[in-house]
């Protein structure tokens, strides 16, 4: 049983600011691994070097095994919707020290190629695919700053012009901001700066991108919310053993959900094939409803790659949190506005394996969701059935959608699952806390994912919970 408990919120995540009803949202992207990477490339005879984990360098120097500049790399695409205005962009990075030169010009560029900081060098952005030009395919400077030598000094450039490209999709693909930060001084010994990168032990010192977007309303006056809950099995492994997320998100997509609650998601593992399943599906439900979603991810680790769970939403997500239970489990948190009603919604998937420690898990997950604010809702697959000990516990401060809407008469299923069974046993819930007086739940339904052969794009079956929101 693991003794660490991480609650990953503004700083240590995606802090995004807003009022509901604000026209402009702001969020600071700062998070190591999921919201920022960063490394150092180093010239001559470090050419084949990586610095990932280390701090950060720039140095302007004659001897090419001397210079050295630094790559940052952030996650603009997740929680930023393509095409969107970029109001602000600004990049802050700390000094941790420097040469006894007072003053450093360190110019910012977009990088034009993606690379992964663990693995890029001088010569490569990622393993065995070179830079087209040795030191970082860079495009033309953004912005310029003059950086001291004093330790703890903050240094901030205006970076809103290269962000806004990378939302638009200028640099390919990938709607992430990347930076490129230069000495363009004369080659000086006395040039080197030093700064924190996303490794460091000080998390106020990480490099952060505070981005302000948009100038729509980040609410819906639309009074009914559909909520959905899916196991995914793997990211969308059917029943006929084949993965297809189209497939799985097409079934998805014909509840017609607002937000949706997706377990077994997988990122940068042999399940995934080393993608992550979150900017497929998002992708997909993109192709398929023709509109945006928003969307976030948590391994159930806290690692970087794995298994975890994912919530996407057809509304902006206002801010986001997770946190790690015991036995490898996590839950994800995502705020919405929805009919100028806050909900704080939650996904999780409890241990498969043991009654102790699900009840240990939902011991965690209650006082995490009782830090917010009404209206909350829990989904996820607690791998436990109605009148279970662990049943018994969650309603003590929630409401079981499906039971509910089966007392009164509102839970459909289909001819040959009457019980609205979502796999082997009814064990996919959505909970409504007591408290949530903006809800009024209309129906639950479970839903008939099979095609004409019989086969499911996931072992689960999805469960839906409608509420009116007052």
């Amino acid at each position: 049983m693991r003794s660490l408990r991480v609650r990953v919120t503004l700083i240590l995540g995606v802090a995004i600011i807003a009022a509901p009803l604000s026209a402009q949202t702001t969020i600071t992207l700062n998070a190591p691994v999921t919201q920022a990477t960063d490394t150092t490339v180093r010239g001559g005879t470090y050419a084949n070097t990586n610095y990932s984990g280390q701090p950060l360098v720039t140095k302007a120097h004659s001897d090419m095994s001397l210079v050295r500049r630094a790559l940052l790399k952030f996650d603009t695409q997740t929680p930023i919707p393509a095409g969107t205005t970029i109001a602000s962009a600004k990049l802050t990075v700390t000094v941790k020290s420097g040469g006894s030169d007072a003053s450093r010009p360190i110019a910012a560029y977009p990088v034009l190629e993606s690379f992964q900081s663990g693995e890029a060098t001088w010569n490569i952005r990622k393993s065995s695919v070179t830079w087209s030009v040795a030191g970082g395919d860079l495009g033309s400077a953004i912005t310029q700053a003059a950086v001291g030598n004093v330790a703890g000094t903050s240094v901030t450039f205006d970076v809103t012009k290269l962000v806004q490209a990378a939302v638009d999709g200028s640099f390919g693909s990938s709607r992430y901001s990347r930076i490129a930060l230069v000495d363009v001084g004369a080659p000086s010994d006395n040039s080197m700066r030093t700064y924190a990168s996303s490794s460091d032990t000080a998390s106020s010192q990480w490099p952060r991108l505070t981005v302000t977007y948009g100038s729509a309303a980040t609410t819906t006056s639309t009074s009914t919310i559909r909520v959905l809950q899916y196991n995914t099995h793997h990211g969308g492994y059917g029943t006929d053993g084949v993965w297809n997320i189209d497939r799985l998100i097409a079934s998805a997509v014909k509840t017609n959900p607002d937000i949706i609650s997706f377990n077994e998601v997988e990122r940068g593992d042999s399940w995934s094939h080393g993608y992550d399943d979150l900017q497929l599906f998002l992708a997909s439900i993109e192709k398929q409803t023709g509109r945006t979603w928003y969307g976030v991810f948590r391994t159930g680790s806290g690692a970087s790659t794995g298994i975890g769970n994912a919530i996407i939403s057809k509304t902006p997500i206002l801010s986001s949190s997770s946190y790690l239970l015991s036995d490898g489990r996590a839950v994800i948190h995502a705020q919405i506005a929805w009919n100028g009603r806050t909900i704080n919604f939650f996904s999780t998937h409890l241990d498969a394996n043991y009654a102790s420690n699900r009840v240990t898990e939902i011991n965690e997950l209650k006082p995490y969701a009782g830090t917010f604010a009404e209206n909350r809702i829990v989904a996820g697959d607690f791998n436990s059935s109605q009148g279970s000990s662990e049943w018994n516990d969650m309603m003590q401060s929630f409401v079981d959608a499906w039971y509910q809407a089966k007392l009164n008469g509102t839970a459909v299923a289909y001819p040959d699952n009457p019980d609205g069974n979502t796999r082997n046993g009814r064990i996919d819930f959505l909970w409504t806390s007591r408290g949530a007086t903006g809800l009024a739940l209309l129906a639950s339904q479970v839903f008939d994912t099979r095609d004409a052969a019989g086969v499911q794009p996931s072992d689960h079956r999805p469960v839906m919970a409608i509420y009116s929101v007052k």
